[in-house]
């Protein structure tokens, strides 16, 4: 049942009427303090019909929004509740209803690091306490990945208050190439997540090239009070990320038509978890399929490319195809030393 912001109100003045001792409502003066409250709060002059209200009262009193208000009539013309505890605002929260709100935290709550939902979670358990006086308690049935234990997940809700707030960072950063850790200024424009691993996009500095920092490089954190943000001039993530797999982003570098050969065994993961939006199956045969990808080369494309081990080719471009064969080799090399440490 649809419920306009005026039904809303009638249905909050009548409670507030219905829950006061110390007068008798009639009907007539239901209508009258009602239109008073929508002249005061919406503007409306033509007042309140007295149908209006004797809808108003059955609607309260039925399930339709799950009121089922306690309304009495006393002497053929006053109304009240019969339980003077009783009001529509305290109306407790049905099993159903709990359980579906349950289901939402504990998938909310596995985005670890943002403290919206930890507060979220406490609102739910105190809801639980009024409700049951015992609760059982299931497992979850929806698992995401996640990784607690990852280094500068602590830092994901800073971050994006940051953000929001348009506030300027300052950072100790040091990548796995670096010997030593940087310190400089951050503007943060958003926060991208990719294989359970979170990065920070903006731009350092003054600088005005995009950069991509890896949370679980950041050292130190903290709010670069009186520093001018440079807000994102207008760039849309998603188009920023439209090109490529994964988070790195080489602007101006053009876009490869990616050519990869999919054994039999492999295809049907490949076709129902697509590499990329541009993915598109171009052959196939009783030992697999052919399917294109046009995209930029990148770090993130050659590992998820190796994640398949020989259930994935690569036919073209010849430069993507020798990176994957130099990388092979390598791992083949790595096993076959092991090999002959162990027969030492």
């Amino acid at each position: 049942m649809a419920v306009t912001k005026n039904a809303l109100l009638r249905y909050k003045v009548l409670d507030d009427c219905f829950r006061n001792p110390y007068r008798k409502w009639t009907l007539d003066a239901l209508i009258e303090k009602v239109s008073d409250a929508l002249y005061e709060y919406e503007g409306i002059r033509s007042g309140v019909s007295r149908r209006t209200i004797q809808a108003d009262i059955q609607v309260m009193r039925s399930d339709k929004l799950g009121y089922n208000a306690p309304l009495i009539v006393t002497e053929n013309k006053y109304y009240s509740y019969s339980d003077p505890d009783y009001s529509i605002t305290r109306i407790p929260v049905t099993g159903s209803d709990l359980a579906r709100m349950n289901e939402a935290v504990d998938i909310l709550k596995q985005f670890r690091g943002f403290s919206h939902f930890d507060q979220l979670n406490e609102v739910i358990q105190k809801l639980e306490d009024h409700v049951y006086t015992e609760t059982h308690k299931s497992r979850p049935l929806i698992v995401l990945e996640s990784n607690e234990h990852l280094r500068g997940i602590e830092r994901l809700d800073m971050l994006y208050r940051a953000i929001v707030q348009q506030k300027v960072l300052s950072l100790r950063y040091q990548s796995f190439k670096a010997r030593d850790s940087t310190v400089f200024y951050f503007h943060p424009w958003w926060l991208r997540e990719f294989k359970n691993r979170w990065f920070l996009v903006g731009v350092r500095g003054k600088k005005k090239e995009l950069l991509t920092l890896a949370l679980d490089r950041i050292l130190e954190a903290e709010i670069a009070e009186g520093e001018e943000y440079r807000p994102n001039p207008g760039i849309d993530p998603e188009q920023y990320y439209l090109n490529v797999l994964g988070v790195t982003v080489s602007e101006g570098a053009r876009l490869h038509m990616v050519s990869l050969f999919v054994n039999a065994d492999q295809a049907p993961y490949v076709e129902t978890k697509p590499l990329h939006a541009s993915q598109r199956v171009v052959q196939r045969s009783g030992e697999g399929i052919i399917i294109t990808l046009r995209v930029q080369l990148n770090y993130e494309l050659e590992r998820e490319i190796l994640g398949f081990s020989d259930g994935i080719k690569v036919l073209a471009p010849r430069s993507l195809r020798k990176i994957i064969e130099r990388k092979a080799r390598k791992m083949v090399q790595l096993y076959e030393e092991r090999d002959k440490e162990e027969k030492k």
